[in-house]
């Protein structure tokens, strides 16, 4: 088994852990619940089969609604996702060789913030909107995308500016 996937299991079980344990109990102002899971959609090399990205994202919303008891919802939302990754990462990324390509702010700064931000985006939009299942109340479902994407998004910059520094010497 190559290294690379040892340390997507690594991550997958990770970021289960830490939503399902610890992020879900956390509830700013009853609007704000931080999103960690998407990051692992984002440290997946560019180049990775889509059935292996959309299989892997459908497995970890599964067990996420597992332990939350919610019925689906994050599936299909990081599954809805998942499927966009690849015309997603074409919008940020250059597609010349990018196979083994791994999204990181040290390598690649501006688009990857750009990238975190809108997938993260995305998948609250149609988290939320999937967990309300109506537009009566589109102020608040407005207001808990914004308010979970302003504490999501540092989140996961910080995550990967903590995971992959670069070595002295490095430019």
């Amino acid at each position: 088994m190559k290294l690379s996937y040892i340390y997507e299991i690594a991550l997958f079980t990770a970021l289960i852990l830490l939503q399902v344990l610890l992020l879900n109990r956390i509830s700013l102002f009853g609007i704000a619940t931080p999103v960690l899971y998407v990051y692992f959609l984002l440290k997946l090399p560019l180049g990775r089969n889509l059935y292996y990205v959309i299989t892997s994202a459908f497995l970890m919303g599964l067990i996420i609604d597992i332990f939350l008891n919610t019925p689906g919802m994050n599936a299909a939302a990081i599954t809805i996702v998942a499927a966009f990754r690849k015309n997603i990462t074409g919008l940020f990324f250059e597609k010349e060789g990018y196979d083994d390509f791994v999204p990181c702010i040290n390598t690649a700064a501006g688009p990857f913030v750009q990238f975190a931000i809108f997938m993260t985006l995305l998948h609250l939009t149609l988290l939320l909107f999937i967990e309300s299942f109506t537009l009566f109340n589109l102020k608040n479902t407005l207001l808990r995308i914004v308010t979970s994407s302003v504490v999501s998004i540092p989140l996961i910059i910080a995550l990967d500016s903590l995971m992959f520094r670069r070595k002295p010497g490095e430019q």
